[in-house]
């Protein structure tokens, strides 16, 4: 089931006409091409800005400084070897796109500008070049405070989680094992310097199955959620954002370590 974000609190105006390019940093895959398909199917001008993705020696090192070496190996542990289970999901993927009408196939048509991070010269020199009425993250780096500061239009991201309770990755894993399943979902938000911290557009809300894992959650999510995506959009282009205050409990979360997938697959059938 999915339901918008209720109404809003604060009325932002971006100052964008009702039309404009779109622009998209994404360091690719199928759940972002799923959501570029579908802003590209409802905008005439949507461009793709294609990072290299990040080594995971530095995704490593990045953690162990945050959470330590023994928690940051044991989540690279886990997304090492539940690559194998992507295999058993084939066929529940294949009915979540059928059932959304989605492809993980980009439309060729789209045209995508290839750089190294959205953060150096080149990235930034590029975006600006672009001059988008919106930009819209999905699966992409932090943005930098000087480039969120260089860029002079509404910045938004598709975050596949419910904000502000399950900020970060693997947000719907985090609402089952919380057994929150009212939280599972995707929000579109506004971008500041910090983590999915920024205000809150719309969110969705979806019932996964028994047959769903961690490969396939963000796959029902950004799916079943395009819908608030282009509308977050639209609002952008015509200059009516309404971001919503929550008063919900904010944390940050990450991959679980491998001991931590194994037991709530094991003991709660959770994977």
């Amino acid at each position: 089931m999915d339901r918008a974000f209720p109404g809003a609190d604060e009325k932002v105006k971006a100052g964008v006409s009702a039309g404009g390019r779109i622009v998209v940093v994404t360091a690719g895959g199928d759940n972002p091409n799923i959501m570029i398909n579908a802003l590209a199917g409802r905008f005439d001008d949507v461009v793709v800005l294609q990072e290299e993705p990040e080594s995971k020696a530095l995704f490593v090192k990045r953690r162990a400084r945050r959470l330590g070496w023994p928690t940051a190996l044991g989540q690279l542990a886990t997304m090492i070897v539940s690559r194998f289970g992507k295999r058993v999901t084939r066929r529940r993927a294949a009915e979540i796109l059928v059932k959304y009408g989605a492809s993980v196939e980009l439309d060729p048509s789209i045209p995508i500008r290839r750089i190294g991070s959205i953060n150096d010269r080149e990235g930034r020199a590029q975006l600006q070049a672009l001059q988008p009425a919106v930009v819209f993250l999905i699966s992409c780096r932090m943005l930098a405070s000087k480039t969120l500061a260089a860029i002079p239009c509404p910045v938004l991201n598709f975050h596949a989680g419910i904000n502000p309770q399950y900020r970060g990755l693997m947000g719907g894993y985090w609402a089952l094992v919380n057994n929150d399943l009212e939280n599972f979902g995707a929000t579109v938000h506004l971008v500041d310097e910090g983590v999915d911290t920024g205000a809150t557009l719309y969110q969705a809300r979806q019932t996964p199955t028994s047959a769903d894992t961690m490969h396939t959650y963000p796959l029902l999510q950004t799916a079943a959620s395009t819908g608030i995506a282009i509308r977050a959009v639209e609002d952008a282009l015509a200059g009516n954002l309404h971001p919503v205050a929550s008063a919900a409990p904010s944390r940050q979360w990450y991959h679980p370590t491998l001991w931590t997938w194994l037991w709530n697959g094991l003991r709660r059938g959770i994977w």
